[in-house]
């Protein structure tokens, strides 16, 4: 069963980034999940970047990196600084950011780059980038005033500019701070240490959001706009007719974070002939298992230890994780896997935390395990990335007991 664990990064890919780097002698600093070069470069000679100069990139082939993408980039107008988002396990996360020394730069990086074919079937998109600088600040304490807000805040984050304390609630007896930055990096960067770092020096837990103003005029989300946190989850626009078989519940009070899942729901009890784990992944004597070697020719399948079946295995140059334990459950007659994950927490270096469960129909149990990914540009790109980091755990947990 070791097969099915595939190889998610290009070595070819891998290996041409780090001899680009080696030509150029560019550096590229790993920040919070992120890759930044510049900020500004050594050589730079431009103005320093004000409002409009920053184009957010998307459609981001995986495994493409900055030794493809800062040159294309360059090719418009000189770069001040640009952002690749990454993945823990190496791979961009299929979106970036560029910042110009002026608007014009960025405006003409849109209209030469927006739609431009990387690959073969892949094209860019290239957007203004809107670069939120306000952060909203809920559950302080009613006894902080703004100077004792400025200064806890300009001990955890930088490029704080002000802050402005406001009532809130049916009473006004709630205390919010509207905290202005001195950029939309410096607010994003802040939006990742505050809550922690309230609770760690103040022992207080607060609740921190972008503050908008209006309605959004684009659909562009940002590294942090959508992390899947509970502040920013927001239900989806149209509710699926049938039960989804992957949902992410949202706890309501910050005592649910540390609570037990939820018990399973009712479905038909397991056979009685059903044993644990590794007797039930292991196929009848008479029937030999072995995986099929070649892409996409099929397997036998045993369904409760009786008749075999066929079962196509999904391509292994997908990197899909999710199809492959699909395949598994197919193969082994178990039934289709229903994912439970649960938001827990976000971590000082942004990675957000999730709980999961995944029902099995014939497993007698569930399995049970953490999982913890980076934010991403939407909430469907987030759904799939923590139920491919959850199907990752379930694979690797059932190639251990088998």
């Amino acid at each position: 069963m070791e097969g099915v664990v595939v190889q998610v990064l290009n070595p070819l890919r891998v290996r041409a980034l780090e001899e680009w780097l080696k030509t150029t002698s560019i550096t590229l600093t790993q920040i919070n999940g992120q890759r930044k070069y510049g900020g500004p470069p050594p050589d730079w000679r431009g103005p320093h970047p004000g409002p409009g100069c920053e184009v957010f990139i998307s459609q981001i082939p995986r495994d493409v990196y900055e030794d493809q993408l800062i040159p294309l980039f360059l090719s418009v107008a000189p770069l001040y600084e640009f952002r690749l988002m990454m993945n823990f396990s190496g791979q961009n996360r299929g979106f970036a950011y560029a910042k110009y020394g002026t608007p014009a730069g960025a405006t003409a990086a849109i209209q030469t780059l927006n739609h431009y074919q990387l690959q073969e079937g892949v094209r860019l998109v290239v957007r203004k980038s809107t670069e939120k600088r306000q952060l909203w600040l809920a559950d302080l304490p009613a006894s902080m005033g703004r100077g004792e807000l400025l200064m806890v805040l300009r001990m955890l984050s930088d490029g704080v500019e002000g802050a402005t304390i406001k009532a809130a609630g049916p009473k006004g007896k709630e205390v919010c701070a509207l905290v202005h930055y001195s950029s939309h990096y410096a607010a994003s960067m802040a939006k990742k240490v505050l809550v922690q770092g309230f609770k760690k020096q103040l022992g207080i837990c607060i609740s921190v959001r972008w503050m908008t103003s209006g309605s959004k005029s684009r659909q562009e989300e940002h590294l942090d706009q959508n992390p899947l946190n509970p502040p920013g989850l927001k239900p989806p626009v149209k509710p699926s007719p049938l039960p989804p078989r992957f949902q992410i519940n949202r706890p309501t009070q910050l005592s649910n974070y540390l609570d037990p899942l939820p018990p399973p729901s009712l479905r038909p009890p397991p056979p009685p002939s059903l044993s644990p784990l590794n007797a039930l992944l292991s196929p009848p004597p008479q029937y030999k298992q072995q995986f099929p070697q070649a892409v996409g020719s099929p397997g036998p399948q045993v369904r409760n230890g009786m008749a075999p079946v066929t079962a196509v295995r999904p391509p292994l140059s997908s990197h899909d994780a999710v199809s492959q334990l699909k395949w598994l459950c197919e193969l082994y007659g178990i039934g289709v896997p229903l994912y439970d994950v649960r938001y827990h927490h976000t971590g000082p270096d942004g990675f957000l935390h999730f709980n999961y469960r995944v029902i099995i129909p014939q497993l007698p149990i569930p399995l049970c395990g953490s999982v913890q990914v980076l934010p991403g540009p939407s909430i469907s790109s987030m759904e799939e990335e923590v139920q491919r980091a959850t199907a990752e755990q379930v694979i690797k947990t059932m190639c251990q007991q088998s």
